[in-house]
């Protein structure tokens, strides 16, 4: 049995594998291969693309999926952070477009319901493609990233009267007063319903499939949840997308979004390159080649035009200049949306078949463009910021950012050189419980229901997830991280987790915790810096014990673990050949560590004197290489250098002469 669309995405995902490889070499966005390979196998080039229909209900599923993930993120309180932003900017950004549209087409002699209808079009941004480039750089959550998904869910949320309205324009519709009444009673159902499923309903529908420990049974509750609400809100008129999105708002109030997020990704990875592709196709090329140059000019004006539309929105929201300018970057293009409104237009007769042409050119061009807007903003912006230009313009730029200062705060919690725990059994706790009292900032990740229950209920921070899984790691922040704990009993999940670690960040100490010393080997290979084999710390304490019960003193037992531990744990990790991080291969000295202690006594021996008069390096063996005082580091350290109380002083030296000179300078 032949299956046509079987057939067509194979050859238009196959020719997107080779354009893509050779983007790749050249350092140019996967997108970009997408949309060559639509226009590529389009009907205006080779044609290859027989089943249209079917690649496109492809392409809008992977919008749903988009969408879905949005949503995921953002969380109804995100939401409702950001309302002023969808509500005043997104009014202000649309009807800003359509009446600039609007003047210049009619004065150019289009019929006002055509230039009305152009406005519409060149209103809408691409969602599907900003907010892809901006999660991909992790950028949702800045400023200029919650701004341009306000305006475009409020584009999302607009296009619908906008097809309603579109038939008025044409004459076809009598009464559009009711049916716009009629869709607003059903925009606040599917908002109730929404808030009543995320308050109270799917929360408690995800925590018992979670208590399965089902993988599959999670993975199908969340497909089911976002097609069901996307289904939901399109028999009611609105869009598959905005539902998508709902639905990722829903299962945003639950503990499990992070590994919803981690299940979905994969999904909407290939069936949003469709989406790409069918744009691409509906390029003429021919048409594009006989008008380039009057192409070329009304991209140009269009881009500015929006340009100039966003920063003026963004400058009346009184945001600083820099947020106006990454967010102008980012919403220039016009949307698949505007794609989807514009055959609505061509159906009633309201665009003219040589104008839609001109905006397809236009579409397709100002998306192809976008990921090289979105990647250089920060590098263009900051060259606009140093450019020279009046002092009274920027003291009024100087302005806004005060008024702005409070609105560009954000509540999300930003990890940055902390601690990642994995896996929450009793080491896990131990670290975190040491991690609390040190005022060490840490997150916690573990995929057992019942043990991630306990630690929120004990106020932990803690992520429900998958670390295998490479979103997780990215939700903890992982390549912002100092060390990384793997403290889980997984052999085969603990290597997975340390690759996919080293994939992130090369300079993060990675400890992990392991049953049994022949496992040492391979984990030091893939790069773990430390490796602790539980019979072998047992061992350690029963042989303690055993000397405790022979009266040995305990000094001496203390000096014995520290040998065990400086000597034997180095030959044991002398299976690595090389250290990881090379750059660090001078500070693997064996029987040598560098600490931190903080001088609390105001003992006359050493507080208030120099280190040579204190006779740290002469009585203790042990080199101070700095210290941190009233916030500030001296590094330039010399036999004169005075101890003062409260110093924390960075020491080098035996572990045992260290002790010593902890316990003149601590509380016990």
């Amino acid at each position: 049995m032949e299956i046509p669309m079987l057939q067509d995405i194979v050859v238009i995902l196959g020719l997107s594998i080779f354009i893509i490889l050779g983007f790749q070499k050249i350092k140019l966005p996967s997108i970009l291969g997408f949309l060559l390979a639509g226009i590529i196998a389009g009907p205006y080039a080779f044609n290859l693309i027989s089943s249209r229909e079917e690649v496109e209900l492809l392409s809008e599923i992977g919008i749903i999926f988009l969408l879905f993930v949005i949503g995921i993120e953002l969380s109804l309180k995100g939401l409702a952070s950001i309302k002023r932003i969808i509500f005043l900017g997104g009014g202000i950004q649309v009807g800003g477009t359509i009446l600039i549209t609007f003047l210049i087409s009619y004065f150019t002699g289009l019929h006002w319901h055509t230039a009305i209808f152009l406005g519409f079009l060149f209103s809408l941004s691409s969602t599907a493609i900003v907010l892809k480039l901006l999660q991909e750089k992790g950028e949702v959550s800045a400023p200029h990233g919650r701004i341009g998904l306000g305006i475009l869910i409020f584009q999302d949320i607009i296009v619908v009267p906008m097809m309603l309205f579109t038939p008025l324009l044409a004459g076809e519709t009598p009464n559009i007063l009711s049916t716009v009444a009629i869709m607003a009673i059903k925009i606040i159902a599917v908002l109730i319903i929404v808030y009543l499923l995320a308050q109270y309903i799917v929360p408690r529908v995800l925590g018992w499939v979670v208590k399965t420990k089902n993988q599959e049974l999670f993975i199908l509750t969340v497909v089911v949840l976002c097609f069901g609400v996307a289904w939901l809100t399109s028999t009611v008129g609105l869009s598959l997308a905005l539902g998508a999105f709902f639905a990722g708002l829903i299962i945003s109030e639950s503990d499990y979004s992070h590994q919803a997020t981690a299940n979905v990704l994969p999904f909407r990875e290939i069936f949003i390159s469709f989406f790409f592709i069918s744009v691409g196709s509906l390029l003429n090329l021919q048409f594009f080649g006989e008008h380039f140059f009057i192409i070329l000019m009304l991209i140009i004006g269009v881009v500015l035009m929006k340009m100039l539309i966003v920063g003026l929105t963004v400058l009346i929201l009184r945001y600083p200049f820099r947020t106006t300018l990454m967010a102008a970057f980012s919403l220039f293009q016009v949307g698949e949306f505007s794609l989807l409104l514009s055959s609505v237009g061509r159906e009633s007769d309201i665009i003219p078949e040589n104008i839609y042409q001109y905006f397809l050119a236009i579409s397709i061009i100002s998306m192809g463009i976008t990921p090289f807007f979105i990647s250089n903003a920060e590098k263009w912006t900051y060259a606009i910021l140093k450019a020279p230009i009046s002092s009274a313009v920027r003291k009024r730029l100087e302005n806004i950012k005060k008024n702005a200062k409070a609105e560009e705060e954000f509540s999300e919690e930003n990890l940055h050189d902390h601690l990642i725990v994995i896996g929450y059994g009793i080491n896990g706790q131990n670290i975190s419980k040491a991690a609390k009292n040190a005022k060490i900032p840490y997150v916690i990740l573990d995929i057992n229901p019942d043990t991630f229950r306990k630690a929120k209920n004990g106020k932990e921070p803690i992520i429900f997830g998958d670390a295998t899984n490479p979103t997780i790691l990215k939700h903890a922040h992982v390549q912002e991280a100092r060390v990384v704990v793997i403290a889980i009993s997984d052999a085969n999940a603990t290597k997975k987790i340390l690759t996919n670690i080293r994939q992130f960040t090369q300079t993060a100490t990675v400890i992990v915790r392991t049953r049994y010393v022949r496992e040492i080997e391979e984990i030091i290979k893939l790069g773990a810096d430390e490796v602790i084999p539980e019979e072998f710390e047992t061992s350690i304490e029963i042989f303690t014990r055993v000397l405790k019960k022979y009266l040995v003193p305990f000094d001496e037992i203390q000096d014995f673990i520290n040998q065990v531990r400086s000597s034997d744990y180095e030959m044991l990790t002398s299976l690595k050949k090389e250290p990881y991080a090379p750059a660090l291969q001078h500070l693997n000295i064996p029987n040598k560590e560098i600490v931190t202690i903080k001088v609390q006594r105001d003992t006359r021996k050493i507080v208030g004197k120099s280190i040579e008069e204190a006779g740290i390096g002469k009585n203790y063996q042990v080199t101070v290489l700095a210290i941190h005082r009233d916030r500030k580091y001296l590094t330039e350290i010399s036999p004169q250098t005075i101890i003062q109380q409260g110093d924390l002083l960075y020491l080098f030296g035996h572990p045992n002469n260290i002790n010593d000179l902890n316990s003149m300078l601590t509380f016990r």
